[in-house]
């Protein structure tokens, strides 16, 4: 029995990185792409985010994602190297410097 779960962890682990999150397009994918893609944006924010596009236009950077009502600092963190803008990945935020 030993063997048996052995063999299924690492099959599992195998798996696995099959699931992971793909990088998005916020400007192009529709409601249900994004829900998949995107880690902790589920389909009514995703719903949210392509209205938001339809009403102002496509998005500049990842910061104006903050506009969305439900999408807050701590969900374009968390998403910042899923977000593709015009085929290119989102950029780090620039750091503030303490002073």
């Amino acid at each position: 029995m030993n063997k048996l779960f052995q063999s299924l962890a690492l099959c599992l682990a195998f798996s696995l990185p099959g699931f992971a999150a793909q990088p998005v397009n916020i400007n192009a994918a529709d409601a249900a792409t994004i829900a998949e893609s995107l880690k902790g944006v589920g389909q009514s924010k995703a719903e949210a985010i392509v209205a938001y596009r339809e009403k102002n236009g496509a998005f500049k950077s990842v910061e104006e994602l903050s506009e969305v009502k439900g999408i807050g600092d701590k969900t374009l963190e968390n998403n910042r190297d899923l977000i593709v803008i015009d085929g290119t990945a989102a950029k780090p935020a620039a750091k503030k410097s303490a002073g």
